[in-house]
């Protein structure tokens, strides 16, 4: 089986859940290759067509999977090979870019939604099914607090609250989560950006909550991740979050209140590490590989014999 996976490297790589997805798919015997997308906006996608053309004919794959609705269209402008398109929240929450999404979903063979929200958005009622991004669990698992802090030259004594994104990007909404760490003295609120995929495990493991402030959201891998190492979560009620960390003690859902996020803050900061976090993570079928297994059903049933 051999895929193509188009994506964009507009911000210097590919997303990490796209490659980590494409390492799972590879263990499953998926042979596949990448095509990144370097260019942003509906005619720089475009600028690509013929790129990806030439790079089709060299590796000859069987299905392209695309990740994001620009890059699906991008993949559409050809009809040869079929296209299968994941969405994974900016492609259906911005409304810019959603009749972009909307066109590609018309055109795709199979659309994946990340988050039943966002499915239910799109209003899709073909060629869809709803396949959340899953997660390394060798990698994400619970450790040593005190080594995690060591290693990432933190402080042993100080009350840490991870931000789950970086403080530049707006929709993540750092503003309501600043004002409120800021009603809490002694606390560091720290953002989630330069970190490799091994320093953001480790970082879970150190700090004592991860805070999610969003206007909206896909299905956040940060979340899942969290709860994989057993780390306490307070986040608005975005995209499936709250299905995610439903009744689980130490995580918490706020509303957009500053003083309400602050006290959901200080709720989390009293539990220490999460009982049940990671057995939520296998309830619900997250682990890496076993998406792997439900995205492969999806491929087997749009594989071409020949080209």
């Amino acid at each position: 089986m051999k895929i193509l996976i188009v994506c964009s490297r507009n911000s210097g790589r590919i997303a990490p859940f796209i490659l980590e997805q494409g390492e799972d798919l590879k263990r499953a015997g998926v042979e596949l290759d990448y095509f990144p997308i370097e260019r942003k906006g509906f005619w720089g996608y475009l600028k690509n067509r013929k790129a990806l053309l030439a790079k089709i004919k060299t590796f000859q794959p069987q299905l392209i999977h695309a990740h994001y609705g620009l890059s699906g269209l991008l993949a559409n402008t050809q009809r040869r090979i079929p296209v299968v398109t994941t969405y994974h929240g900016s492609d259906i929450n911005n409304v810019k870019i959603y009749p972009f999404s909307r066109l590609n979903m018309i055109l795709s063979a199979h659309n994946i939604f990340v988050s039943e929200k966002n499915r239910l958005k799109a209003g899709l009622q073909f060629h869809q099914s709803l396949i959340p991004c899953g997660i390394d669990i060798q990698l994400f698992t619970p450790g040593d607090k005190q080594q995690a802090r060591k290693a990432l030259g933190l402080d042993a004594d100080k009350k840490y609250i991870l931000f789950a994104g970086a403080f530049k990007i707006t929709v993540k909404n750092p503003d309501l989560a600043k004002a409120a760490v800021a009603l809490m003295p002694g606390v560091t609120l720290m953002e989630l950006k330069g970190y490799s995929r091994e320093q953001v495990a480790l970082l879970l493991n150190a700090v004592d909550v991860v805070l999610m402030t969003s206007f909206t959201e896909g299905s956040p891998q940060i979340i899942k991740e969290a709860l994989a190492c057993n780390c306490p979560v307070v986040s608005v009620a975005v995209s499936d979050v709250p299905d995610v960390i439903e009744n689980i003690a130490g995580c918490y859902i706020t509303g957009y209140n500053v003083n309400e996020v602050a006290e959901k803050l200080q709720l989390a900061l009293s539990v220490g590490k999460l009982k049940d976090g990671r057995n939520r993570i296998t309830e619900l079928g997250l682990d890496g590989e076993m998406v792997a297994k439900q995205i492969l059903k999806v491929y087997e049933k749009f594989i071409v014999n020949s080209l």
